[in-house]
């Protein structure tokens, strides 16, 4: 199966929710749909950014980086019902590097 990574930048908590509510629900957004790999937290230039890497189910390329882009997008979703965000990016893995889609 193809693995896949969505990038997105935390700018702010909105009220009443906690910090790990952020990557709790980029996790179930993905993961309601896709296997979920890994996830992580890093900051980058001061702003934080989380990581979730997960595998769709192979099919056609075009169709694997379409599904990809779509849990992406449910990750934006979810995440922005506890948290406000900056950038979204979508990557491919493929020969040991990540591919932005």
């Amino acid at each position: 199966m193809p693995s896949f990574r969505a990038t997105i930048q935390i700018t702010g908590l909105r009220p009443g929710h906690a910090p790990e509510e952020v990557m709790d629900m980029a996790v179930a957004a993905v993961g309601a749909a896709h296997v979920v790999e890994a996830n992580q937290l890093d900051i980058v230039a001061g702003t934080p950014r989380i990581t979730v890497r997960f595998m769709v189910e192979a099919s056609e390329y075009d169709a694997e980086n379409q599904l990809a882009r779509n849990a992406a997008v449910s990750l934006a979703h979810g995440v922005n019902t506890v948290a406000t965000t900056g950038a979204l990016r979508t990557f491919r893995r493929s020969a040991g590097k990540w591919l932005t889609l």
